[in-house]
Order: structure tokens, then C-alpha cells, then sequence
């Protein structure tokens, strides 16, 4: 068998190779001349799938990552490179062997989270994927991104290192399919109607149909980065994930209506 190719897709496609976006908005006072600036000279650069989500589920930490690295999570590393191997015989030594050629510094205890992922997703039907981390854009949107595996007859799946849910998908895991399913249709000239969520740790794969609902909610979550890439500080929502994010020194209880450089 042949060993796929090691790779790590966690870094978004460099912006610097995308077209800006002309931005639909209301005429708004351009600060270095005398002339409004209306909406067809506006410009922004392309917003990452991945920001989208981050602004959905908190404007705050999209702010705060734009002046910070991320660093890839070890569970996703793991995941990503079992990923390669969806659709054919699943060697755990091998994988891991390619894990830590990735990520030498890996946590050596996360090779059982391997075993166990492998045995999940053992007992599931997979489909090989034609290409794995494919960039896709939109230039009417001005998004872009990485979709971890198509498939035959442009089946798109992206790859979770979490736990599926009792039922369904995540919020978060809707609009990455609507924003990659919009993306290819405008870059395949044909409708997408969805996209698999693949869940590895629970070993499985949910179609994903996005809702007018989602789009929305792409839309607005593309209308706050714009926002914040425009200087605007953002607010911290009502229903944040505070406890599981890494800002959270920088929203404690009862910061609501603060500014957040109030608290930096």
C-alpha cells in the first residue's frame, strides 16, 4: 500500500494570492479625502472560512487572533493525517509514524486517542477521497479557504477532531459547509448541495444540507470581520464559549459593555 502523502493543512490559503472584495455597504466618510466613499471603491482582503467561524461563535476571538498565532491542535493533527487514509486499510503504526514526522514535539500519550479513532472509524464505511486539502475561494463573497477531502461527483467532506453529536452537526460544522459548498459552486459553476462532516473520534460521517439559516448566518459572521478588519472593537456576545477559549482572562464576568482594549 502506498503511504499517502504527510501533510498539515491547518494554515488557511495565504490571503496574498486572492482578490480583494469589493464591498456592498452603505456610503461611508472616506477619512483621507473630502468625497464620500461609496460602496463600489471599497475594498477588503478575503476573510478564511475558519475566521468566519470564529467570528460567528465570538467576535472577540477573531480580534485577538488577528495580533496571534495559532498553533494546530494536537487531536486535529492526529485526525488530519488518519484523514489520508479514509477509504483503505487503516495501519495505526504507520499513521503515527507519519503523525510525529509532521509534529515531531507531539504528546506521546495522544497515540492511544489514535487507536481509538482507528478502531471507530474501522467500523464505518469510507469513501477514498479523489484530492484532499483542495483550496477553494469566492470571489463573489471574498471568502476562501481549504476543503480536507472531495470526493467522486464533488462530494466535500471536512474533518473534525471532536466527538459527533447525538444527532446532526455542530452549528459551527453548518456554516463551514455552507461557506465550502458555496465556494465550489461558484468555482464549479454547478450547485453543491452539501457536504460530510466527519466526525474521526466517533467514526462518522454526516451529511450536511445547509438552510437558508446557515447562509444567513455566514453573512452575518462575514459582516463582523469586515467590521473588525475596519478597526472596529468588538463586544463580547451574549452566549460566548467562554470557558473553553484561551481570551477568556480577557472577558471575565461582567466585562459586558466594556471595551475590550479596556481590558488589554
Amino acid at each position: 500500500m502506498l503511504c499517502s502523502p504527510i501533510r498539515s493543512s491547518y494554515s488557511a490559503v495565504p490571503s496574498a494570492v486572492l482578490p480583494r472584495h469589493r464591498i456592498a455597504s452603505s456610503n461611508k466618510y472616506n477619512p483621507k479625502g473630502s468625497q464620500p466613499l461609496h460602496e463600489e471603491h471599497r475594498v477588503h482582503a478575503p476573510v478564511a472560512v475558519s475566521d468566519l467561524v470564529r467570528c460567528h461563535a465570538c467576535p472577540v476571538q477573531f480580534y485577538r487572533d488577528r495580533h496571534h498565532s495559532r498553533t494546530e491542535p494536537d487531536r486535529y493533527a492526529v485526525c488530519k493525517q488518519l484523514s489520508y487514509h479514509l477509504g483503505e486499510t487503516l495501519d495505526a503504526d504507520m499513521i503515527w509514524q507519519e503523525v510525529t514526522t509532521v509534529r515531531p514535539d507531539i504528546d506521546p500519550e495522544l497515540r492511544g486517542f489514535l487507536a481509538s479513532c482507528v478502531a471507530a472509524c474501522r467500523a464505518g464505511a469510507w469513501q477514498p477521497a479523489i484530492e484532499a486539502d483542495v483550496p477553494v475561494r469566492s470571489e463573489k463573497l471574498g471568502i476562501f479557504g481549504m476543503v480536507d477531502r472531495l470526493g467522486s461527483g464533488d462530494r466535500l467532506s471536512v474533518v473534525r477532531s471532536g466527538t459527533a453529536p447525538v444527532t446532526g452537526v455542530y452549528t459551527s460544522d453548518r456554516l463551514r459547509v455552507a461557506a465550502y459548498a458555496l465556494c465550489l459552486e461558484e468555482m464549479l459553476g454547478h450547485a453543491v448541495s452539501g457536504g460530510y462532516v466527519e466526525y474521526i473520534p466517533s467514526g462518522m460521517a454526516r451529511f450536511c444540507i445547509p438552510q437558508p439559516r446557515d447562509r444567513r448566518m455566514l453573512l452575518r459572521a462575514l459582516g463582523t470581520a469586515h467590521r473588525i478588519m475596519e478597526g472596529e472593537v468588538p463586544q463580547k456576545p451574549l452566549n460566548a464559549p467562554c470557558l473553553r477559549c484561551e481570551y477568556h482572562a480577557w472577558c471575565t464576568e461582567g466585562s459586558r459593555g466594556k471595551k475590550l482594549s479596556d481590558l488589554m
